[in-house]
């Protein structure tokens, strides 16, 4: 295999996928509708120049394989070209099981929330205490500036999506990834539309979990009910971590700090390390705990991950400082999922000593723009001082299935919290600016990029933002 082409070049897992073939010698080529940043820029930087708009002609002769994205269906010009030729074809998580893993020992990171952060704390941690693992995660770890690695070990850290492999095969990406060490930190309902209810997702986790060899791992967030009720999945041991007492592997004394957390973890009732994190939040303390046990599991001591921890500074979009501007500092946060939401505000408000913080929320994924959530925003935005809600993004949905701002704020105000919902991009850009004051911090939580809210407010308060990266 040299030659390769993408139909939906342009989406964040297939151009890092593309770039990494690339950098195996592979003959790279692909198409997509757009390109925006900032996989427009990556792109480029990796030698890689995208068809715009599908056209069957594209496809050339001297093509060995094609990954159809999951964002590509039956009707695309292309796919339609490569079913009437029969041409080759696989899916993303096919692609980089053929290509980086069968011959890897996988740490393979799944669950809803904190997936990227903990893959990345891992591959850190591996990195640092001297392994040369590969790894492909769906962020940019700041460490690391990029969100893939080919390493020369036998080790390997991919974040397990669940969502989808491609129009053609409905089951989870990460059913494909020959986990040898499964970390799963927490399950809810999530991806509402392909999963039809909780039972479906958690099948496909339990499925995920009888992968594993019995020589293998499987790691369990023990302060996670859903995670928890999977134990019985395993064909190999199960270990847990979490602040929970019953945990196997769990933080204590743990010091909250405006910009860092540090904890001792403990190993059955034995002082493994300590860990000074650069991060806030008890959502991180777990995640680190994660990585600390994913680390143990392929031989790399406890002390060795919290040395390495010390200094990783966090992963872009993810509770990540974008400026600080009249004294108000702003963050931007991939949170959509209500636990997420909830995780975040509640480690703002640890951290923040006398000023305000500010939620300011866009509805914008499959699942946080349906009506499902609806009184559990309600609760996972109530810790915030200020409150305020865009517009739904996927306006076309039904009223019945849409989510209600206008409900999510009265229920908001019901339980004594100040929110507004608010109709454009600009109206919340002067909002904040208008009334935020020295000492507050703003979160913007969006699974976009919330019509460049982010730049244009810190561009208002005099402080240039850091690059976009989603």
């Amino acid at each position: 295999m040299t030659s390769v082409y993408f139909i939906g070049i342009c989406g964040t897992a297939m151009a890092t996928l593309a770039a990494m073939l690339k950098r195996q010698g592979m003959q790279v080529r692909g198409s997509d509708a757009d390109a925006y940043p900032p996989m427009d820029r990556f792109l480029a930087a990796e030698g890689i120049t995208p068809w715009l708009g599908y056209d069957a002609d594209h496809l050339t002769d001297d093509i060995d394989v094609v990954v159809i994205g999951n964002a590509v269906s039956r009707g695309n010009p292309e796919v339609e070209a490569v079913l009437a030729r029969r041409m080759r074809y696989v899916s993303l998580p096919e692609m980089v099981r053929e290509r980086f893993l069968w011959k890897s020992r996988p740490i393979v990171v799944a669950g809803t929330h904190g997936k990227t952060t903990t893959t990345s704390m891992t591959a850190w941690a591996l990195v640092a205490s001297g392994a040369d693992p590969g790894f492909l995660v769906g962020g940019i770890p700041r460490n690391f500036g990029a969100s893939y690695r080919l390493g020369a070990g036998d080790l390997f850290v991919i974040e397990g999506d669940e969502y989808d492999s491609a129009f053609f095969d409905k089951t989870a990406k990460f059913l494909k990834y020959l986990p040898f060490v499964a970390v799963v930190g927490n399950l809810e309902f999530d991806h509402a539309d392909i999963y039809p209810d909780l039972a479906a997702l958690r099948l496909a986790f339990r499925r995920f979990l009888a992968l594993v060899p019995s020589n293998g791992r499987v790691l369990l967030g023990c302060d996670d009910a859903g995670a928890r009720e999977l134990q019985d999945a395993a064909h190999c041991p199960v270990e847990t971590f979490g602040l929970d007492a019953g945990a196997d592997w769990r933080a204590v004394d743990v010091e909250h700090g405006a910009e860092r957390t540090r904890f001792d973890v403990v190993f059955r009732d034995e002082v493994a390390a300590r860990v000074d994190l650069p991060l806030i939040g008890a959502f991180n303390v777990r995640n680190a705990l994660a990585a600390v046990a994913a680390g143990a599991a392929v031989g790399v001591s406890p002390d060795a991950s919290a040395s390495a921890l010390r200094s990783f500074t966090g992963v872009r979009r993810r509770l990540e400082l974008r400026g600080v501007g009249k004294g108000v500092a702003v963050y931007d946060d991939f949170a959509h999922h209500p636990s997420a939401v909830r995780e975040t505000v509640a480690a703002l408000r640890a951290a923040v000593a006398g000023g305000r913080v500010w939620a300011v929320f866009e509805p914008r994924s499959a699942t946080s723009c349906r009506r499902i959530f609806q009184a559990a925003y309600a609760e996972a935005l109530a810790g915030a001082d200020e409150v305020i809600v865009a517009p739904v993004f996927r306006s076309a949905l039904p009223p019945e299935e849409r989510l209600s701002e206008a409900r999510l704020v009265a229920d908001l105000v019901a339980a004594g919290t100040r929110a507004r919902h608010l109709p454009t991009i600009d109206a919340i850009g002067d909002a904040i600016v208008g009334e935020a004051r020295a000492g507050d911090r703003v979160v913007l939580m969006s699974n976009g990029d919330f019509g460049g809210l982010r730049e244009t407010l810190c561009r208002r308060l005099g402080e240039p933002a850091a690059p976009a990266d989603a």
